[in-house]
């Protein structure tokens, strides 16, 4: 004996939902925004422990920046002499 076919009618949408409103979608009409606005940062757990929030990750980088900053390269020594 065969089971008979689920089909599936082509209007899904509930009929309290009025079709009417729904046309003129954008899809992904937020989407550069709300890239632009997000910088995920993966951190170890261990790191995760010494640094909880982004103000104490923000803090520490800030002062690596800064020291990175002071420290001038060694200048190279001219090798025609």
């Amino acid at each position: 004996m065969k089971k008979a076919s689920a089909v599936k009618s082509r209007d899904e949408l509930r009929q309290e939902y009025d079709v009417t409103r729904l046309e003129g979608g954008v899809r992904g009409k937020y989407y550069s925004r709300a890239k632009a606005g997000t910088n995920i940062v993966l951190i170890e757990p261990d790191l995760a422990l010494l640094f909880p929030d982004s103000e104490s990750v923000n803090r520490a980088l800030r002062v690596l920046a800064e020291a990175a900053q002071s420290v001038k390269a060694p200048r190279r020594r001219d090798k025609s002499q």
